[in-house]
C-alpha cells in the first residue's frame, strides 16, 4: 500500500525527533546526577543543560527546513553550532565518558544535510580529532578507543539523517510523479476529444460555409437553386449533428469492469485499502455504464474529501454501495459532482444517496433499473 506523502513525511520527521530527544536525555542525566553529588554546582549544570537543549532544539528546526528544500537557514546553523560548542566547553570531564561528544556529532549531522560531502568529511575530521584528544587527555580512555567509537558515529549518524531525507525527497517525488501522470493522462484525453471533434466538424462546418455563401449570392439570382443549397446545408448540419452526439455518447460511455480497476488502482495509491466485490454480469450496458460513473464519482469524493483508510465496494444486481471510513466530523455536504450524479442516476429511473452512518462511515448508495 502506498503511503500519502504528508504521512511519511511526519512519520519520518517523529523518528528523527525522537532520537534527538532520546540523546537528549541521555546526556542529561550524567549532568544532574553530578549536580545531585555536588560535584557541580547547579549553575553550572543549568548554563550546561541550557547550552544543550538549545543546541538541539536549534539542530531539530534545520533538520526540518532541510526536509522542505528551503534556502540554507545560515543563522540558525550558526547559533545552533555556538550553542553545541558552549554545551562541549562546559561539560564536566567526569562526564567525559564519550557520551557527550555525540552533542558534536549530532550538530555534524545537521550540517552534512548542507554541506558537500567533502566539506562535511572535512568538518568531521576535525571535530572527532578534537574529542579524542580532549578525552584521551581528561580520561584514562585509550586514545584508539576513543578514536574508533568518535569516527564511527561521525560515519553514522551523518549518513541516517542524509537517508531520512532522501527518503522523503523519494516518497515526494514519486507522489507529484504520479500527480504529474495523471495530469498528462487528462490532458491527452483531451486532446483526443479535440482532435476528434476537430476530424467530425472540420470538413462538415467547410462545407456548411461555402454552401451558405453560394446560397447567399443564389437568392437574388436563382431562388430554387438557392433553396437547395439551403436544404444540403440542413442536411449537413443534422448530420454533424449526429456524428458529435455519437461522438460524445461514446466518450462518456464507461466500462464498469474498466472503472473498478481502475478505482482500486487510484484508492491503494492514496493509501487506502480497497476491497471489491461486483457481481453485475447480467446488467444491461446502459446500467453498468451508470454503476460505473457512480463508481468512479464516488472514488473521486473518497480521495479528494476524506482520509479514509478503507473502502469497500460491493455491487449487488443493480445496486451499489461505496463504504469508507474517512468521514472526521459532521458532513459539509455533497459536492457538485455527486449532486450531478444525483441528477443522473434520477433522471435514469434509478435512485442514489450519500450521507455518513451510525457507525462512523459515509455510505455512498446508488441503484440503477435492471
Amino acid at each position: 500500500m502506498a503511503t500519502r506523502p504528508e504521512t511519511a513525511k511526519k512519520i519520518l520527521i517523529y523518528w528523527m525527533d525522537g532520537s534527538v530527544v532520546l540523546m537528549a536525555v541521555l546526556l542529561t542525566l550524567p549532568i544532574i546526577a553530578l549536580a545531585n553529588e555536588r560535584k557541580i554546582s547547579v549553575p553550572h549544570a543549568v548554563a550546561t543543560e541550557t547550552c544543550l537543549l538549545v543546541s538541539l532544539a536549534f539542530g531539530l528546526l534545520v533538520m526540518r527546513n532541510a526536509f522542505d528544500d528551503r534556502p540554507r537557514p545560515a543563522v540558525k546553523l550558526a547559533a545552533g553550532g555556538l550553542f553545541a560548542a558552549g554545551a562541549l566547553a562546559l561539560m564536566p570531564p567526569s562526564t567525559a565518558d564519550g557520551s557527550w561528544g555525540m552533542a558534536g556529532i549530532i550538530w555534524l549531522s545537521v550540517l552534512a544535510l548542507y554541506l558537500p560531502l567533502r566539506a562535511t568529511a572535512c568538518v568531521g575530521a576535525v571535530l572527532v580529532s578534537l574529542i579524542t584528544v580532549y578525552l584521551s587527555a581528561v580520561t584514562d580512555q585509550p586514545w584508539p578507543v576513543v578514536l574508533i567509537t568518535m569516527t564511527l558515529s561521525a560515519v553514522l549518524l551523518p549518513a541516517t539523517m542524509k537517508l531520512w531525507r532522501w527518503l522523503w525527497w523519494t516518497i515526494r517525488d514519486a507522489y507529484d510523479g504520479r500527480e504529474a501522470k495523471a495530469t498528462l493522462a487528462v490532458a491527452n484525453e483531451r486532446l483526443r476529444f479535440a482532435r476528434d471533434l476537430h476530424d467530425l466538424l472540420g470538413h462538415s462546418l467547410s462545407v456548411i460555409t461555402l454552401k451558405s455563401e453560394l446560397a447567399a449570392k443564389l437568392a437574388t439570382l436563382d431562388e430554387g437553386k438557392a433553396a437547395a443549397e439551403m436544404a444540403e446545408v440542413r442536411r449537413l448540419a443534422a448530420e454533424s449533428l449526429a456524428e458529435v452526439q455519437v461522438a460524445v455518447d461514446g466518450y462518456r460511455l464507461l466500462d464498469l469492469d474498466a472503472e473498478l480497476a481502475g478505482v482500486r488502482v487510484a484508492l491503494e495509491a492514496a493509501g487506502a485499502q480497497c476491497v471489491i466485490e461486483a457481481r453485475a454480469d447480467d446488467l444491461s450496458p446502459a446500467a453498468r455504464a451508470l454503476l460505473a460513473w457512480a463508481v468512479r464519482e464516488g472514488a473521486t469524493n473518497v480521495l479528494k474529501h476524506s482520509k479514509a483508510t478503507r473502502c469497500a465496494i460491493v455491487i449487488d444486481g443493480g445496486v451499489l454501495e461505496m463504504r469508507n471510513d474517512g468521514v472526521h466530523g459532521p458532513a459539509s455536504g455533497a459536492g457538485s459532482g455527486l449532486r450531478g450524479l444525483a441528477e443522473r442516476m434520477t433522471t435514469a429511473g434509478g435512485t442514489f444517496t450519500a450521507a455518513p452512518t451510525p457507525a462512523g462511515e459515509f455510505l455512498l448508495r446508488a441503484a440503477v433499473p435492471a
